[in-house]
């Protein structure tokens, strides 16, 4: 057994005593659709149940949307592109209603981190103060957004037009209908990451939640309606994998951004070719983290823990790989494993849980399959190696040793606490290990001397490369993979790549 439980036997009501009254009150009321302006059912009439990872209890019932209520959804998001109250709104209008929205994520932050917490399994101390302040930030960056979308002038010779005289531009134009599909791991983060873009450039949406964690993109669309977003301009469909499917083969949709498995995401581009709409992606990943030996080693071993720690192992940039120079290989893994080892394992909701459970029975067997197949494989475990406790879906946090790099938790996305390390023995071998996989999401370096580090991020074939540091995102610096990990960027200019699309205009004078 490894790690601390902050409680043990959660119960649904000790869950329910350290939730604030705006949790309460919003956990008592019906969770519907959300469609055209309107709180409805789902046209069946059917609903499903989302449940508390921490102990395995019913939260809530919510609306099941299928394939009849995607097109309700698509029809209500093409009236509002259609009769322009969003598309032709004065920029700055647009961007006055997305900054309201990030005043209000903040003033209801504490709710809304809670309720994720209870959804989600993470802290909520964590949630509150990273995901919902962060996606209050992304709707007051993309804000400024809307009042910079510009074309250009251009001089054209038209070389077969004798002496006519153009006058010839580019415009900057929303794509239409988005479907965004978003995972489990970040909810209100990653609806944040999809719909500020999408919004500041004058589109319509349609967003889907993962089945997992409908509840804060069901208070989203409550902040978007009291922030002003006119009606049908954002609608909401919970429910499973068929209105995910719906909505990326919907010929009334003409674009989908997706995040979570590079499984799914295929599926994804296969059924957008019918009407090929634009697609973006961001997908798995199985980052490497590279420690060299003259690592500042404090800076280096916390941070190579939180690499694959944070959020539960539950990111697709977790540094689940760790390569390691030899020369520090047994003493940096061991203290990896010790550092992993203090973690306090409880319920989202206790202010001293620092690792909470995996989302839920499908992610915990998952992992459970992973931490076997480490043994099977040859692999040695430092700390960890199996479920924490008899309620929940808690894992204990896990360092492989004495593992290949053909090995399955080398080669494969996990998605929990998990972690594998590898021995390299200089830069070169360094940035051939990092490389050889499918996956090129993220990865760390970590070393004293900055040219090394420079040189390493400039081979390493990633869309993010942190130095000295781990997760180190920001609004404005582009996030994205390359290979398996994704099309296009989200976050800074990325979105801004396929929506607004350009026009050109060409007029003889």
């Amino acid at each position: 057994m490894t790690g601390t439980l902050s409680r043990e036997g959660d119960t649904a009501n000790q869950v329910d005593q350290r939730l604030g009254a705006e949790a309460r009150e919003f956990l008592a009321r019906p969770h519907r659709l959300f469609i055209d302006g309107q709180w409805v059912d789902a046209a069946d009439g059917r609903t499903f149940g989302t449940y508390d990872p921490a102990t395995g209890a019913e939260i809530a019932q919510v609306a099941h949307g299928g394939p009849e209520d995607v097109d309700r959804a698509v029809a209500a998001a093409r009236r509002a592109f259609d009769d322009g109250a969003w598309a032709t709104m004065k920029p700055n209008k647009r961007e006055q209603i997305l900054w309201r929205i990030g005043d209000l994520l903040d003033a209801k932050a504490e709710m809304l981190g809670q309720i994720e917490a209870l959804d989600n399994g993470k802290s909520a101390a964590i949630a509150t103060a990273v995901d919902v302040a962060w996606a209050a930030d992304v709707f007051r960056y993309y804000a400024g957004w809307s009042t910079k979308i510009e074309g250009s002038t251009v001089n054209v010779s038209m070389p077969f037009a004798g002496d006519a005289q153009f006058h010839a531009y580019t415009q900057r134009v929303p794509v239409g209908v988005c479907g965004q599909i978003i995972p489990w791991n970040f909810p209100i983060l990653m609806a944040s990451w999809k719909l500020a873009p999408a919004l500041a450039t004058g589109n319509t949406l349609v967003l889907k939640p993962a089945e997992q964690t409908p509840l804060t993109a069901l208070l989203l669309g409550e902040i978007m309606a009291e922030a002003g977003v006119p009606d049908g301009v954002v609608n909401i469909i919970t429910g499973f994998g068929d209105a995910g499917a719906a909505i990326s083969g919907h010929d009334g949709v003409d674009k989908v951004a997706f995040t979570g498995s590079t499984e799914v995401g295929k599926l994804i581009v296969d059924a957008a070719k019918g009407n090929l709409k634009k697609v973006s992606l961001e997908l798995g990943g199985k980052s490497a983290n590279i420690v060299f030996a003259d690592c500042d080693w404090d800076a280096a071993v916390a941070g190579s823990v939180a690499a694959w720690m944070f959020n539960h192992g539950q990111a697709c940039t977790a540094g689940t790989r760790l390569y390691v120079e030899d020369s520090i290989y047994e003493e940096f893994t061991q203290a990896v494993a010790d550092a992993a080892a203090q973690a306090t394992i409880g319920h989202g909701l206790d202010p001293a849980t620092t690792l909470g459970p995996v989302v839920d029975q499908d992610q915990f067997d998952k992992v459970s399959y992973y931490l076997r197949a480490g043994i099977e494989d040859g692999g040695r475990a430092l700390t960890g190696g199996g479920r924490h406790g008899d309620t929940g879906y808690f894992i204990q946090p896990t360092v492989f040793v004495d593992v290949e790099p053909d090995h399955r938790v080398v080669t494969e996305e996990i998605f929990g606490p998990v972690v594998a390390a590898l021995r390299f023995s200089d830069m070169d071998d360094a940035v051939r290990q990092a490389n050889d996989s499918m996956y090129g999401l993220a990865a760390g370096v970590w070393t004293k001397d900055i040219s090394k580090a420079h040189k390493v991020a400039s081979r390493l074939q990633a869309g993010s490369v942190w130095v000295n540091q781990y997760n180190g995102f920001d609004t404005a610096m582009p996030f994205g993979g390359f290979k398996q990990s994704g099309w296009g960027r989200e976050l800074g200019r990325g979105p801004l790549a396929l929506s607004p699309q350009p026009r050109s205009v060409n007029s003889q004078l």
